[in-house]
C-alpha cells in the first residue's frame, strides 16, 4: 500500500474502522504543517547570512527593533504604519530573505486572528458613522461604516507592522545571541532560561510527533479497530509525557556536568563596529521624523 494515503473514515456496525482514499490529505496537512512550524521556528540558515542585519551588532539591533516596534505602537496615522510597514519590507530584501517565506510568516495566524476580532468593529452597531455600505441580514438593516472600515484597517496594519519587525528580528538573529541580548536587558535569568528550553523541546517534539505518526501508519496498515486506536493514543501520550520527564532530568544532570551554574554562556561576545553606530543614528533620525510626522498629521 502506498504509504501517501491519507483516511476518511467510518464506522461500521461491527465497531470496526473502514477507511477510504481521500487524496492524500491527513498525510499532508499532518507532515504540512510540521514543517511549517520547523521553517518558522528554526531558520537558523537566515541568521547565519552575510548581509545587513545578520552582520550588525544583536544588542543594537535589538534595541533599534523596539524603537521601530515603539513607533508602531505610538503611531495615529495610518501613512506612518504604512511607511513603517515598507521599511520592514525594505529591511528584509537587504538581508537577503526571501519575501515569500517572510510574508507567510507574518500575515498567518495572528494577524488572522486580529482580522477576526476587528469584523465587528466594521459595522454601525459597534462603530457609529456614515455608512459605506449597507445591506439586510434576516430583516436586520446593518451598515459597514467609514470610520469602523477605516479602524479596523488601522488596527489589523499595526498587528501586522509589529509582527514583521518581531518576526525579522528573530529570522536574522540566532537563537542563542538573542537570548544572551535579552540577559543584557536585563530580563529575568528564569525567564530566559525557559525560553532557551522551550525553543530546544519544541524541535524535538515535532521530531517525535513525525516519528511517530510514521510509525502508527507502518504497524496499523489502513483498518483498525476504534477501541485499538484509542488505545494507540493515549499510550503514545502516557510515553511522551515519561520521556519528556527522563529527558529534562539527564539534560539537567548533563549541564551541571559542565560547569552550568544557573546563567547560560555565549561563545562569542558581542562587538560594536562603527557600522551599529551609523545604523544607531539613521533609527533615532527615522524615529524622530516619525514622531514629528505624527505630531503634523494629527494635527
Amino acid at each position: 500500500m502506498h504509504c501517501g494515503i491519507a483516511y476518511r473514515q467510518a464506522v461500521g456496525q461491527e465497531g470496526r474502522l473502514v477507511v477510504f482514499k481521500n487524496n492524500n490529505f491527513i498525510e499532508r496537512s499532518i507532515m504540512g504543517a510540521l514543517s511549517f512550524l520547523k521553517e518558522s521556528i528554526f531558520a537558523e540558515e537566515y541568521a547565519s547570512r552575510k548581509s545587513f542585519l545578520q552582520s550588525l551588532d544583536p544588542r543594537i539591533k535589538t534595541l533599534t527593533f523596539l524603537l521601530f516596534i515603539m513607533q508602531v505602537l505610538l503611531a495615529k496615522n495610518l501613512f506612518i504604519l504604512l511607511c513603517l510597514y515598507a521599511l520592514c519590507l525594505l529591511l528584509t530584501l537587504c538581508s537577503k530573505i526571501n519575501l515569500g517565506f517572510f510574508l507567510k510568516r507574518t500575515w498567518i495566524f495572528i494577524p488572522l486572528f486580529s482580522l477576526l476580532i476587528a469584523i465587528p468593529a466594521l459595522f454601525n452597531i459597534v462603530t457609529p458613522g456614515e455608512p459605506f455600505i449597507t445591506f439586510k441580514i434576516a430583516g436586520q438593516k446593518l451598515s459597514i461604516t467609514r470610520q469602523g472600515l477605516f479602524g479596523a484597517l488601522f488596527f489589523i496594519m499595526r498587528v501586522i507592522t509589529s509582527v514583521s519587525f518581531v518576526v525579522l528580528l528573530s529570522v536574522t538573529t540566532k537563537h542563542f545571541e538573542l537570548l544572551k541580548v535579552l540577559r543584557f536587558f536585563r530580563i529575568p535569568q528564569v525567564f530566559v532560561m525557559t525560553i532557551g528550553m522551550c525553543y530546544r523541546y519544541i524541535y524535538l517534539f515535532v521530531e517525535i510527533i513525525e516519528n511517530t505518526y510514521l510509525a502508527i501508519k507502518s504497524r496499523v496498515g489502513i483498518t483498525v479497530h476504534y477501541k485499538k486506536g484509542q488505545h494507540i493514543v493515549a499510550w503514545n501520550i502516557a510515553y511522551l509525557w515519561n520521556r519528556s520527564y527522563q529527558l529534562n532530568e539527564e539534560v539537567y544532570k548533563a549541564m551541571l556536568s559542565r560547569g552550568y551554574r544557573g546563567e547560560p554562556v555565549a561563545m562569542n561576545d558581542f562587538k560594536i563596529k562603527p557600522k551599529d553606530g551609523l545604523w544607531l543614528c539613521l533609527v533615532v533620525i527615522i524615529s524622530a521624523s516619525m514622531i514629528y510626522l505624527n505630531y503634523r498629521l494629527k494635527v
